[in-house]
């Protein structure tokens, strides 16, 4: 079973929950995902989070229960997950442009103008996103263990948060010379950054650091030490924002290949001497089964 039919599993199961408190460990349950890999997926090849999907689905059913029942707005907003008559009236504002009130009056030929959102169907993703992305193809390589110390910087997939964020990291390691504190750096002349400790809620963190044999050493504070497992990864190399490109991974090229990710972090590796701030010298590494 291919990932956008397991997303669509997951689509299944929330259309069958809309009404019932968001769980996101048991929606991805439904599509053989951890919790964060299905974020990072769904957001990756649609452009949006998990959460907001759902809340716009549930402003969407609640305009059919506004015009096709008589129950009160409150019961309506109680039955959608908000806590309050006005909690659910922001949010209703904020996405259609009017009150709930207000769409209740509106003539029937007004509603096409709304931004409804239907449920999604991942086979369509999967024919629009066919050929959109133009990649090279990635090196199929198989790698040793190695041991990276780094500062750790906390960061989240909600509302692209950490594709902000990320370059600023590298810039704080390197401004603040943080890479002093890596005790017996053996290959100093490649930054790493690597995605781990992922969380449910989208959090997760992003260390930049170095290879080093002193890892089980007593660490400054903020640094921490990681093992890259050896085994199979898919290589990328970067021809532009690194960023950008992890969109491309996730949302196009992944979901089409043969291959799952394994568990275990995601990370890249940058070549500081043959890098500028035009031209990165960098290679992305997908853990792979």
């Amino acid at each position: 079973m291919d990932h956008y039919t397991r997303i669509q599993l997951a689509i299944e199961y929330l259309e069958q929950h809309l009404q019932d408190d968001f769980n996101i460990r048991e929606t991805s349950a439904a599509a053989s995902f951890s919790a964060f890999h299905f974020q990072r997926l769904f957001q990756a090849i649609t452009g949006f989070t998990v959460l907001e999907y759902v809340r716009r689905r549930r402003l969407t059913e609640a305009v059919g229960m506004l015009r096709g029942t008589s129950e009160g707005i409150l019961d309506i907003a109680m039955s959608f997950g908000y806590q309050s008559q006005e909690a659910f009236t922001r949010a209703f504002s904020a996405y259609f442009g009017m009150t709930p009130a207000k769409l209740r009056k509106l003539e029937v030929d007004q509603l096409s103008l709304l931004k409804m959102q239907q449920s999604i169907d991942f086979n369509d993703y999967r024919t629009r996103l066919d050929g959109t992305f133009h990649m090279n193809t990635p090196r199929l390589v198989t790698r040793e263990p190695n041991w990276i110390v780094g500062y750790e910087y906390k960061t989240n997939l909600n509302d692209n948060q950490h594709y902000a964020e990320i370059p600023g990291f590298y810039h704080d390691f390197g401004m603040e010379q943080k890479f002093m504190a890596i005790p017996e750096r053996t290959r100093p002349d490649m930054a790493y950054g690597v995605a781990c400790h992922f969380e449910e809620d989208g959090a997760f963190s992003f260390i930049v650091g170095e290879e080093s044999s002193g890892a089980s050493q007593v660490l400054e504070p903020g640094f921490t030490s990681i093992e890259i497992p050896g085994g199979l990864y898919a290589e990328f190399t970067v021809e532009g924002s690194g960023q950008d490109i992890r969109k491309m991974i996730y949302g196009s090229w992944l979901p089409q290949s043969n291959y799952e990710r394994r568990e275990g972090p995601d990370f890249e590796v940058t070549d500081v001497w043959k890098s500028t701030p035009e031209q990165l010298d960098m290679k992305i590494y997908i853990p792979l089964k």
